[in-house]
Parts: C-alpha cells; sequence; structure tokens
C-alpha cells in the first residue's frame, strides 16, 4: 500500500524555491514589457490630467464664491444704505409734521391774542 508518497521536506523546499523563481522571472518579464511602459505613462499623464481638470473645478468654484459673497456684501451695504435712506426720509417727514404742527398751534395762539385785544 504504498501507493501514494509524500514529498519529504527537500522537495518540499526545492519545489518553493522553483515556483518564486518562477515567479520572479515573470515579474521581470512584465516589467522588461515596452507596452507596460506605455500604459504606465498613460496612465500616469492621465492622473496629471485629472489632477489639472481638479485643481480648475477647485479654483473656479473658489472664484464663484468669492463671487457670490461679494454680491451678498454689495446687496447688504445696499439694504443698510436703503434703510438709512428711509429712517432719513421718516425724520424729514416728522420733522416737517412737527413744524407744521407748530405754525398751526401759532396761529390758533395768535388768533386767541387777537380775540383777547378787540
Amino acid at each position: 500500500m504504498s501507493g501514494f508518497k509524500q514529498p519529504d521536506l527537500l522537495e518540499r523546499q526545492k519545489a518553493a524555491a522553483e515556483a518564486k523563481k518562477a515567479a520572479l522571472e515573470k515579474f521581470r518579464a512584465k516589467t522588461a514589457d515596452p507596452a507596460l511602459a506605455e500604459r504606465l505613462t498613460t496612465r500616469a499623464a492621465s492622473a496629471a490630467d485629472r489632477r489639472a481638470a481638479k485643481n480648475v473645478r477647485e479654483i473656479e468654484k473658489a472664484q464663484s464664491k468669492a463671487r457670490d459673497a461679494e454680491r451678498a456684501q454689495q446687496v447688504e451695504r445696499e439694504a443698510a444704505l436703503q434703510a438709512a435712506r428711509a429712517a432719513a426720509e421718516r425724520a424729514d417727514r416728522e420733522l416737517a409734521v412737527q413744524a407744521e404742527r407748530k405754525v398751526a398751534r401759532d396761529a390758533r395762539y395768535a388768533a386767541r391774542k387777537a380775540r383777547s385785544k378787540r
């Protein structure tokens, strides 16, 4: 019954060393392949293009944010200016109304004085 013979330690080590050598040779063959170098160059170029496009998008986004902030500040300034104008107009109207009331009060006073002098 000795049909199956297990490999001993030396045979297993030899097989493992051969597998490592084969894997190393396969790797060396791939790195020496000019098509691989071309693919890596193409991949690096496309990655650089993607980074450049991303940087452009980020710059545009920052410029858009800056423009929006400037517009918001402009609207805020205009609103404050309009509020100041409205307050000034209200104050002018109030002064005009008070002046009219004073004129009317003075006229009534003058009329009372004129009636009492007769």
